[in-house]
């Protein structure tokens, strides 16, 4: 038996049906490295938004309304966009909390 032969030969014994799952378990890691975790923290960092926000704050709504919250109730908040103009809003319809600087 040459020495090519006898490598062949072992290497052919060594296959592991794991090596052939390997690949496909190295593109999940990296899915959920560039995809999966960033999009979990950024939805955590939108609940932990929603559920601090405050009367008196001035936010953004979805539709791009800026406005302050006049009243909060459970899953509704009361947006004060003009003088004597409220908007009553679903609380998940705020995009962000802005600073008097916006």
């Amino acid at each position: 038996m040459t020495m090519e032969q006898l490598f062949f030969a072992q290497a052919g014994d060594a296959t592991n049906p794991i090596f052939g799952f390997l690949p496909i378990i190295l593109l999940f890691v990296i899915f959920y490295f560039l995809l999966i975790r960033p999009q979990q923290q950024n939805q955590k960092k939108r609940k932990e938004m929603l559920s601090s926000i405050q009367k008196g704050d001035r936010v953004v709504t979805i539709g791009g309304i800026y406005g302050m919250i006049k009243e909060i109730k459970d899953d509704t908040v009361v947006v004060r966009i003009a003088d004597n103009v409220n908007v009553k809003v679903a609380r998940v319809g705020i995009d962000r909390v802005v600073s008097d600087e916006e």
